[in-house]
């Protein structure tokens, strides 16, 4: 389960708005578990990159960290998107609001356990499907995998279909789409790298992405995707590398 907060869109990119009136900055940055946190690199996201939207967990055990990078920073909490998650073990009504107000606690911020816009992570169709069933209130997110060797386009349609926005998480493939030849050959000819290749396809596929980095110059890199469009003939090549193949997990073993 996922649970978002956050302000408008700041100087990181357009904003795509939500069912809940609030609207999501369509690049962030994403943290984890095992060494994918850096405070520096957060600070220099939010100070010299624009970054506004930041992507963390329960579960990576870095919401007090992210705490003292924000505060660092200067970026004002109205200003900041921030998407927290919640872990299996806190299923439940009153389990969930608790955990919440923790994650608020921890992360040093007034609202997000009070939710202004939640959402689910790693949801296939299936999930969505049974939530339906289960829940009157439509999640405004579906976080899963979108990478080019994994597009999930019959899940981002049905999304769509019902006004959920789709987050994209490893949109590098943890670094297997770099040294891929068709992207190699789309970032010489756009004058660009691998990863802003596949970040900016990404968007332009209308999903909201988040590249994960500790790396300051990486992430400034990552950020730079605004200034060019691929063109759509160049999209379908990327399109199609699709294999089906999961960089992270397979949320289908999930019943």
């Amino acid at each position: 389960m996922a649970a978002a907060a956050g302000g408008g869109s700041g100087p990181g990119g357009p904003a795509v708005p939500l069912r809940s009136g609030r609207s999501i900055p369509v690049l962030g940055l994403g943290t984890s578990h095992q060494g994918g946190y850096s405070h520096d690199a957060v600070v220099h996201a939010l100070q010299k990159c624009g970054i506004r939207h930041i992507d963390t967990a329960k579960r990576y055990g870095c919401e007090s960290l992210l705490q003292k990078a924000i505060k660092e920073s200067g970026v004002k909490r109205e200003d900041l998107w921030i998407t927290t998650k919640l872990w299996h073990s806190d299923y439940g009504y009153e389990n969930t609001k608790k955990a919440c107000l923790e994650s608020c606690e921890r992360l040093g911020v007034d609202y997000l356990g009070l939710c202004r816009s939640i959402g689910v992570s790693n949801f296939l169709i299936s999930h969505l499907e049974q939530l339906k069933e289960d829940c009157v209130v439509t999640p405004h997110v579906n976080q899963a995998e979108y990478h080019p060797f994994q597009r999930p386009q019959e899940l981002v349609d049905y999304c769509r279909s019902r006004g959920i926005v789709f987050e994209g998480y490893c949109p590098l493939a943890k670094g297997e789409a770099l040294t891929h030849p068709s992207v190699i050959q789309l970032a010489k000819k756009y004058g660009k790298t691998p990863a802003q290749i596949c970040i900016r396809w990404s968007i332009q596929n209308g999903i909201v992405t988040i590249p994960k980095s500790t790396k300051a110059e990486r992430i400034e890199e990552n950020c730079k995707v605004f200034d060019f469009t691929i063109a759509e003939d160049d999209v379908e090549i990327l399109n199609g590398l699709h294999d089906g193949r999961h960089v992270s997990w397979d949320p289908s073993l999930i019943v």
